[in-house]
């Protein structure tokens, strides 16, 4: 018998949050915290960080938990040139349960859609999460 994945709707305030996010004018790492609530099928927002490292933000997020990340990266060129990629973070632990997993990963597409990222990454270990990480990452973008 196989389950039917529930997509799970983003919730207002978050799309009003993440709209204000994307033209944010600071210059320093910044992230917001999205997770699903189960019992409205929501995404919704959890937490923001401002001067914040990937490293950082590690220590945040849940070990058994998936959990979506916009992150606003302060980027660096080889050639001296600084610029301000937001990327999109699908974390999804080894161990966490199926049917949250499941849940996560069926309403990722719908997320993304809705913050209109392009660069869009998915790790299953928070230690994964680091700036040399991202940097190679971002460096296919370029």
């Amino acid at each position: 018998m196989s389950q039917q994945v529930q997509i799970c709707e983003v919730d207002e305030d978050l799309k009003a949050r993440l709209k204000k996010f994307r033209f944010r004018k600071e210059k320093n790492n910044a992230a917001i915290l999205m997770k699903i609530d189960r019992d409205s099928l929501m995404v919704k927002f959890e937490e923001e960080f401002e001067d914040c490292s990937l490293e950082e933000l590690q220590e945040e997020l849940p070990a058994a938990q998936p959990r979506y990340l916009l992150y606003s990266y302060c980027l660096t060129h080889d050639d001296g040139r600084i610029s301000y990629p937001l990327v999109f973070i699908f974390i999804t632990p080894l161990g966490c349960k199926p049917d949250l997993q499941m849940m996560y990963a069926g309403s990722k597409l719908h997320v993304v859609q809705e913050t209109g990222l392009t660069k869009v990454f998915e790790i299953r270990q928070a230690e994964e999460m680091t700036e040399e990480w991202l940097k190679q990452k971002l460096s296919f973008f370029r």
